[in-house]
């Protein structure tokens, strides 16, 4: 059962972004797996991205990568108010506008990147 959700709220990818989000995600390490849905699970952590929220680091974002964690992505307007409200935390990708597939794609590799940091595969950082 995946322990990580990431949610989509803007509808469907390009094939470019399926693609590259179906690769990140079948190289997941086992025990971080992640489901992509179309809806927010119900009593699950609830991580909103939004242009306002928190800058993490690699190593602040893994630490999110421990509990069961839903990461919910809006559309090209973002998401509305009460999804926003309801979130456990707001978390920025990047100060830099992104369209709503590149976003996918950033955070699949984050949580990847996270992931393979929590298992104990190299970090270059450290």
């Amino acid at each position: 059962m995946a322990r990580l959700h990431v949610v989509a709220l803007g509808g469907r990818l390009p094939a470019w972004a399926e693609t590259a989000c179906a690769e990140y995600a079948k190289r997941m390490p086992k025990g971080y797996e992640v489901a992509r849905a179309g809806a927010v699970p119900k009593k699950i952590r609830t991580v909103a991205l939004d242009e306002h929220g928190k800058d993490l680091t690699t190593v602040q974002f893994a630490e999110l990568l421990k509990t069961e964690t839903a990461f919910v992505i809006g559309g090209p307007d973002g998401l509305r108010a009460e999804v926003k409200a309801g979130a456990a935390m707001l978390l920025r990708l990047s100060s830099l506008t992104l369209p709503h597939a590149l976003a996918q794609v950033v955070l699949l590799e984050q949580i990847y990147r996270a992931a393979t940091l929590l298992t104990g595969h190299p970090y270059h950082r450290s």
